[in-house]
């Protein structure tokens, strides 16, 4: 199983940025999908969640409103829209794979003027 995220970058505050994870090596389409991230000093924390069967998605209260997760079985790919960012959602982001406790290697987001 791989992860492999791509679409990370230095971005003013207020910005957006859409985060892309391509998953080869399992049926991508019948699982549940999350994103996660980790701060200089802080744990890692999910951000992100969307079910495999209904689609349906969860958020916490630092992202809901700005962020949003979505996939594209046909592509294995599952995507983070990040709107109006700030400098507190500078982190490494991660994807996850949580029935089989699989992560990619991590994107870094940061955001500052």
């Amino acid at each position: 199983v791989q992860l492999v995220e791509s679409g990370g970058d230095l971005v003013q505050p207020g910005e957006s940025l859409r985060l892309s994870c391509v998953v080869s090596g399992l049926p991508f389409s019948r699982y549940g999908m999350s994103w996660h991230r980790q701060a200089p000093g802080k744990e890692r924390e999910m951000v992100a969640t969307i079910n495999s069967v209904t689609n349906s998605t969860w958020y916490p209260d630092s992202v809901r409103g700005r962020f949003t997760i979505s996939r594209d079985n046909a592509k294995n790919t599952v995507y983070l829209q990040m709107n109006n960012l700030k400098p507190e959602d500078t982190a490494v982001y991660y994807c996850y794979v949580p029935y089989i406790n699989h992560w990619g290697q991590g994107t870094q987001v940061t955001v500052s003027s």
